[in-house]
């Protein structure tokens, strides 16, 4: 082959764009997505079994965009650039979750919010708890991981919880956390400082819509449980 030849995955790269214009992602296997992602990032290599060797890694498609930097990092031949095209779907996801869930108020768009809770939070390795402040028209108003723990545990303290919903003159919270052994079904843990919480909230006139805890298997809900 002389200097000036194509590179034979040159042809390739064509031919999986093309599937992708004509038919979709769903025409595509998870790896070819992620050839996708990774033809701009890494240009003059064959990005083939990378990409197979990612989705092997991680589980699957998902498991990839939930990887941490670090991770992502510890994999041979994924540089800088490529890392921060991961990182950087990822993010576009939870970011577009985001905006849908606030498009309208919560309780009448439900699904839409737990889809946001999910996208961020189900695949997180370690125990997050995340609180939504809404206001009188049950629109939210603020969103923040609280606390930030272990694979099993995050630390939350009614008072602080408290505390800022007057900061942010919230009337109502939902709570949220995660479990990253994946099981959503609340511990007695989680029971507890729930009641804990909404017990604290009542003083102050604010109210716990609901709890919600997130899983890679699903989510639960104190509510439609009957623990609030």
């Amino acid at each position: 082959m002389s200097d000036s030849a194509e590179p034979h995955y040159h042809g390739h790269r064509q031919r999986l764009r093309e599937r992708f214009r004509r038919a979709g992602a769903a025409g595509l296997d998870d790896h070819e997505m992620v050839e996708l992602l990774l033809f701009a990032a890494i240009p003059r290599r064959d990005v083939k079994p990378l990409a197979k060797s990612l989705v092997e890694r991680f589980a699957g498609y998902a498991g990839l965009l939930s990887a941490t930097r670090s991770e992502l990092a510890r994999v041979e031949g994924l540089g800088d650039v490529a890392i921060d095209t991961l990182l950087a779907v990822r993010e576009a996801a939870v970011r577009l979750a985001r905006v849908e869930a606030m498009a309208s108020p919560v309780l009448s768009g439900w699904q839409k919010l737990i889809d946001y809770c999910r996208a961020d939070m189900a695949r997180a390795r370690t125990e997050h708890f995340r609180l939504l402040f809404l206001d009188r028209r049950n629109r939210l108003i603020h969103d923040e991981v609280h606390q930030a723990g272990t694979v099993d545990h995050a630390p939350v303290y009614p008072r602080e919880v408290a505390k800022r919903c007057l900061e942010l003159s919230a009337t109502a919270v939902i709570l949220v956390h995660n479990h990253p052994s994946g099981d959503p079904a609340p511990s007695r843990a989680d029971i507890d400082v729930t009641r804990d919480i909404a017990k604290a909230l009542a003083a102050i006139g604010v109210v716990v819509h609901d709890h919600l805890v997130i899983g890679r298997t699903g989510h639960a809900s104190f509510k439609s449980l009957g623990l609030l």
